[in-house]
């Protein structure tokens, strides 16, 4: 078997499992938008946790008493990523919405990938090169034509207030947490995002008392709010996240963190199926920009000797 087999292997099992991964994620946000007046964003995350909590818990029962030590000796690592992960970066996503435009919000987001770089860089000194920074360019600037419908005049007009500073602190929270998927302790996959449901949905708790004591909570009660439920924590929540740590565990946290900004792209595509707005070229030069940047890394990222990161993914997965 060659040097290059494993890393070749790996990618292949990577991007179907990260393209799911961002689908999933713009289906949670429409289904944000769907939410509105059904059910309040805090209710929304602690009843999203609590549900893939509960499906975890029957479904990874033997896998948690089989890693239960592993799990108590990294209790500290494991409820702090649950935490700034999952609870903390969707609650300053949704505040962030209420202060910003649609538009702000993705862009910024559109920069996690750098992010995860400069940090990965940071933290573990892995290295980034050239072609891997174009490609990041490249995604950013699909994100761009995206979000504005290829009128990118628009963002000669953009503004900074209050929600670009909250989505610029949950785009670093969102890149620190891939990045500490690297070093998460040798158990199964299904355990692990166990013990994160769990956190998340602890640590959702104080957001929801303070909606409820705002008086903003809604609860859902008609079939409609409660399927919304039901697709936000068994897809984005459990499918896509468990998807996600594959992924960063295939191809490390550079790579896959550029998947994010397929999210937005597959935004407009729902869009056009599920409310009929048309797909034009702008739509289209906006998926074809973002794969472009993710090949460039991908290109980029697989040239000469495999990245310590990558290695260090490939020894927790045997």
């Amino acid at each position: 078997m060659t040097q290059g087999t494993p890393g070749a292997r790996a990618s292949a099992a990577a991007y179907p499992i990260l393209t799911l991964t961002t689908l999933l994620w713009a289906g949670n946000t429409v289904a944000g938008k769907w939410a509105v007046g059904e059910v309040s964003p805090q209710v929304l995350t602690t009843l999203r946790w609590a549900f893939a909590f509960a499906v975890l818990a029957v479904v990874a029962r033997r896998a948690i008493l089989a890693d239960r030590d592993r799990l108590m000796q990294r209790w500290p690592y494991l409820f702090l990523m649950g935490a700034f992960g999952f609870t903390i970066f969707a609650s300053l996503f949704y505040a962030a919405g209420t202060y910003t435009t649609a538009v702000n919000v993705a862009l910024i987001q559109g920069a996690v990938p750098v992010f995860v770089m400069a940090l990965n860089f940071a933290v573990r000194r892995v290295p980034v090169r050239a072609g891997q920074v174009l490609g990041a360019a490249v995604t950013l600037v699909g994100v761009a034509v995206a979000t504005t419908h290829g009128d990118l005049a628009v963002l000669a007009h953009l503004g900074l207030n209050r929600g670009d500073g909250l989505m610029l602190a949950a785009s670093l929270v969102y890149a620190g947490y891939t990045v500490a998927l690297a070093g998460r302790p040798p158990v199964s996959g299904l355990a692990f995002f166990t013990a994160l449901a769990l956190a998340a949905f602890l640590t959702s708790l104080p957001p929801l008392a303070a909606e409820w004591a705002l008086g903003r909570a809604i609860w859902p009660t008609t079939a409609t709010a409660w399927a919304i439920v039901a697709f936000v924590a068994l897809g984005p929540s459990l499918l896509a996240q468990l998807s996600f740590i594959r992924g960063v565990e295939l191809i490390g946290p550079n790579r896959a963190g550029l998947f994010v900004n397929l999210v937005p792209v597959f935004g407009a595509g729902l869009a056009v199926l599920l409310a009929g707005e048309p797909f034009g070229g702008a739509e289209t030069l906006a998926l074809l920009l973002v794969l472009g940047g993710i090949l460039i890394a991908e290109i980029a990222g697989r040239r000469g000797p495999r990245s310590a990161e990558f290695g260090r993914s490939e020894e927790r997965s045997r």
